[in-house]
């Protein structure tokens, strides 16, 4: 029976559905709206380009849950670095 689980991938949309299940109890647990979420990820690209060329579009962010705390994970490619960006003066 396990040959046919591994050949049809039997079990793996239960998998799939519980990784999605957790992540929309994630996302009601934070209380944070599908549009917040989106301006994060608007704001935090903003930020990082200042810095840093990005591959906008392979940007993944998302929250894990782990045990009984919430993380904010972001993969964001880099393209280069701006060795020139202007960096505010936090002291001022």
């Amino acid at each position: 029976m396990s040959f046919f689980k591994k050949l049809f991938g039997v079990g793996q949309s239960r998998q799939t559905a519980k990784e999605r299940l957790q992540l929309v109890l994630i996302h009601d647990r934070a209380d944070i709206s599908p549009e917040v979420m989106e301006n994060l990820r608007r704001d935090l690209i903003a930020v990082i380009s200042t810095y840093m060329e990005i591959d906008d579009s392979n940007i993944e962010l998302d929250l894990e849950r782990e045990d009984r705390s919430v993380a904010l994970v972001a993969s964001i490619p880099i393209r280069n670095v701006r060795r020139n960006a202007k960096v505010a003066d936090k002291g001022q």
